[in-house]
């Protein structure tokens, strides 16, 4: 892997998905804190934030690129086209990482023709560098910048590409869906609580449950399907409670959450 340990990374924007990453860089033990700089709109609220991290605090986006090396926007969307257009000269030499939703690689290229730049859409499990980072195939970063985001990306988990035109479902897929583990591993939870296992322990118990399953569909490639025949034996009890699940419309429920947020 490319040695990250020299880059200097700047946060425009520092909300939820901008300190995870920053979370999941520092964890990984291969960026310094030291090499972290953040600007947010409120300056105030950001100090604190950076120093408990050991990162600096920076006063505005100008400030943020002149010390960056690699520069991630993770402002809202709707305020790229009124913060990014006048640093577009000192962001022509600097290796521009997007994780804002619907900034593909075109409307960087109409808004900062000129600009190298990446536009991926995480997930909040970077922070323990466990997550999956959607990156659109199409990009304008040379083959040194290239080499350095992905070696930065790795550090934060799974780096998946995508084509241009799957970039917000596959964003939306990985980026929504730990909202709705989080309901099953909730419910699941409460079921356990329901016939007397005390909360803490229902919630250990099911967490890893969901963390061991994926781990073993990840290490083995297995079918999903095949995963849960293993576990149903005929007339046995995991098939009645697959039975209640598929009449209750578990599988559509996902699909229609999915359609919900993509239509």
């Amino acid at each position: 892997m490319v040695d990250v340990s020299q880059c200097k990374i700047g946060f425009i924007g520092f909300g939820n998905m901008a300190s995870a990453m920053a979370d999941g860089w520092i964890a990984s033990g291969a960026v310094p804190a030291g090499n972290l700089y953040a600007c947010a709109g409120r300056y105030e609220a950001l100090v604190p934030r950076c120093e408990a991290r050991g990162m600096h605090a920076l006063a505005d986006a100008a400030e943020v690129v002149d010390a960056a090396d690699v520069v991630v926007i993770a402002i809202k969307p709707y305020m790229i086209e009124s913060v990014l257009p006048p640093l577009a000269g000192a962001l022509a030499s600097k290796a521009i990482l997007s994780v804002a939703a619907g900034w593909g690689c075109d409307r960087y290229e109409e808004l900062l023709a000129g600009t190298h730049h990446l536009s991926t859409v995480p997930n909040t499990p970077v922070s323990i560098n466990e997550g999956v980072i959607a990156c659109e195939k199409e990009h304008t970063l040379d083959d040194a910048e290239t080499e350095l985001v992905h070696g930065l990306l790795e550090l934060l988990g799974s780096v998946v590409q995508v084509e241009s035109r799957l970039l917000s479902v596959a964003g939306t897929v990985g980026g929504c869906s730990p909202a709705f583990i989080a309901m099953v591993i909730e419910a699941l939870g409460d079921a356990a609580v329901k016939h007397g296992i005390p909360r803490a322990t229902a919630y250990q118990m099911v967490s890893q449950m969901v963390a061991g399953t994926a781990k073993l569909q990840l290490a083995t490639g297995a079918h999903p399907g095949a995963m849960k025949d293993a576990v149903c034996s005929p007339g046995g009890t995991t098939i009645r409670g697959v039975a209640e699940l598929e009449a209750a419309g578990m599988r559509s429920a996902f699909i229609r959450a999915i359609d919900a947020i993509e239509g």
